[in-house]
């Protein structure tokens, strides 16, 4: 049985999937050139954007080296997963989906 930890991550990885596409999606369709780039460049339009953006990146970053060692140290199969999940998903549907992935790998050792 799942436990209250684990819906609640599972409710926020939908809800960060559905809160960052919803503004994708929008991008995506005023843009008719649309890229990777254009998508990192924009973020940078105004110093309040900027400093979101690296505010993020630095949390990516943690994230990355942080889930690496604890998904070790876990057994947590398929890390790796999480790097293009956070990338080209968003950052905000990978890490809750890691911690709901901790939380059941914890519990699975009880």
């Amino acid at each position: 049985m799942a436990s209250s930890k684990q819906i609640f991550y599972a409710v926020m990885a939908i809800v960060g999937l559905c809160a960052t596409w919803y503004f994708n999606l929008q991008a995506m369709e005023l843009d008719p050139n649309f890229s990777f780039a254009s998508f990192i460049r924009d973020n940078y339009v105004n110093p309040s954007s900027a400093s979101i953006a690296n505010d993020i990146a630095v949390i990516l970053v943690v994230f990355f080296f942080w889930s690496f060692h604890e998904a070790r140290r876990l057994g947590i199969k398929h890390w790796w997963i999480y790097v293009p999940l956070s990338i080209g998903v968003a950052l905000a549907f990978a890490y809750p989906l890691f911690l709901l992935m901790r939380e059941r790998a914890l519990a699975n050792q009880s």
